[in-house]
């Protein structure tokens, strides 16, 4: 293996839809909105490259009840992004140190995706990151897969691509990544190990062979 992709929702940077609304919403509100709008779906469409401003126009037709919401999430969205995944940012660093290509792969609003370094400082040291939201695609799109891997000129096949998403973990294998579920970063961490990305740390037992 030879490069590593991480996602950053969830691997590297925290993510709660539900920060922007604390204090300011009430939590059942909070839940209607994200239940009449299918908030996932409604959400990846933003990831997909759709403008915030398109989405409220779209929500004022349809749920025109909700419009406030969005106005909150939009304005305080920084408050979805509590910090960094704990344990990630050093699996960065080290991979760094070790002088392996590491890029970024997100689903995420090409609006809002400058606030996820300040979130989680560790998205600054990758080699580079590909947003869904400044290419129009998003994952679990295989097409995102094949223009992460030429833009970056990575071979899937000795390319290790990380994601807590089972959905997207399987379209990254079919399109023949080396695709690793994300739950923690230790079990990232043993993954790059196995794989021989990384070294097992002082006083670590290096995982099985």
């Amino acid at each position: 293996m030879t490069a590593v992709v991480l996602d950053l929702g969830n691997v590297l940077v925290r993510w709660d839809p539900y920060g922007p609304f604390v204090g300011r919403l009430d939590r059942s509100e909070v839940d209607r909105f994200f239940s009449d709008v299918d908030f996932a779906a409604f959400n990846h469409h933003q990831d997909a490259g759709r403008s915030w401003a398109d989405a409220r126009v779209e929500l004022a037709a349809t749920f025109p009840q909700h419009v406030a919401a969005l106005d909150l999430y939009v304005a305080h969205f920084a408050d979805s992004l509590p910090g960094p995944v704990p344990g990630s940012a050093r699996v960065v660093r080290d991979l760094v140190d070790r002088g392996v290509p590491t890029f970024g792969l997100t689903n995420w609003s090409a609006e809002t995706y400058h606030l996820a370094e300040p979130a989680a400082p560790a998205i600054g040291h990758l080699d580079a990151v590909l947003v869904s939201g400044e290419v129009g695609l998003a994952k679990p799109d295989p097409r995102v897969f094949r223009l992460l891997a030429e833009r970056f000129a990575l071979d899937p096949a000795r390319t290790v691509f990380a994601d807590d998403s089972p959905v997207n973990v399987a379209a990254a294998a079919a399109v023949g990544f080396d695709a690793v579920l994300f739950t923690d970063a230790a079990t990232l961490r043993a993954d790059l190990e196995t794989r021989g990305l990384l070294v097992p740390e002082a006083g670590s037992t290096a995982p099985a062979t």
